[in-house]
């Protein structure tokens, strides 16, 4: 789908952003009112996860909308679809938001969720403020990391596929998550839309084209494979905005989102200001 196209549909489906319900001779809470859209991490990942559910209680906890659906990369639903038709659904689920009374949209992911909200962001979806926590899924990767060559040969055959008119047959390719091998059967057009490095799903690809006007919170734990190279990989690519912070935090992968809770409860209300 080329972004132009995403971008009216997007428009067509969230709309401006709701203004509060005003009700005469009562007093209206402070501030836009947040909706916080929750996306987990791939298989084994999914709406239950939780290293996710957590945020999810403090934040309905403080008022805010929340949404924590189960995604076309979840453990249920792997690998559902094209990488354009979940961000169609991520659409859906703001607009879903929106029609709740949010103002101001934030999404939230872990893991695979963190190329998924960069994505929405880079093509123009609604959304006023990203928190990326231990980012995960590295098409550009599977081509440097040794271990991933699995993934980088089912890429190269995807792509053989395509050049060769036989994109659109259902056929097994390969994913590694966190060291474990998961198999793929789909067809090779869509395979290529989660796992080509050069696509949309690629952190190092979305996040020079997320609008410089978003604040970006990202976060990553001390024993997260990927601690070492995040910066270089995509957050040295984001446009400067001075809401935007970057955080290392203690534990591993599925710490994280537990690790920065309390910091998100205020920096989510003020960069959405």
């Amino acid at each position: 789908m080329r972004r132009r196209q995403f971008h009216a549909v997007i428009s067509a489906l969230t709309g401006s952003a709701l203004g509060a319900f005003a009700c005469p001779g009562l007093a209206q809470p402070a501030g836009p009112k947040i909706g916080v859209l929750l996306l987990h991490g791939k298989n084994p990942g999914s709406n239950q996860d939780p290293s996710m559910t957590g945020l999810q209680a403090a934040f309905g906890g403080a008022g805010w909308k929340v949404l924590f659906p189960d995604m076309p990369w979840s453990r249920n639903r792997y690998l559902e679809g094209d990488w354009d038709q979940a961000m169609l659904e991520i659409a859906s689920h703001v607009k879903a938001l929106q029609d709740q009374g949010a103002e101001r949209i934030v999404l939230a992911g872990h893991s695979m969720g963190v190329p998924a909200s960069l994505s929405f962001a880079a093509r123009g979806g609604t959304v006023h403020a990203l928190v990326l926590l231990a980012p995960g899924h590295v098409p550009r990767g599977y081509y440097t990391v040794p271990a991933l060559k699995p993934v980088r040969e089912s890429i190269d055959e995807a792509r053989a596929l395509v050049a060769a008119g036989k994109g659109d047959s259902v056929e097994r390719f390969t994913d590694i998550n966190q060291g474990r091998r998961i198999p793929v059967a789909t067809t090779a057009r869509k395979y290529l839309t989660w796992f080509d490095p050069e696509s949309d799903a690629d952190m190092g690809v979305t996040a020079p084209r997320v609008p410089a006007s978003v604040p970006v919170f990202t976060a990553i734990g001390e024993s997260d494979p990927l601690f070492k190279g995040v910066r270089g990989y995509f957050v040295d690519k984001l446009p400067a905005n001075p809401r935007s912070q970057f955080v290392e935090v203690g534990g591993g992968h599925l710490d994280t989102p537990g690790n920065v809770r309390e910091k998100l409860m205020t920096w989510i209300p003020a960069a959405v200001a």
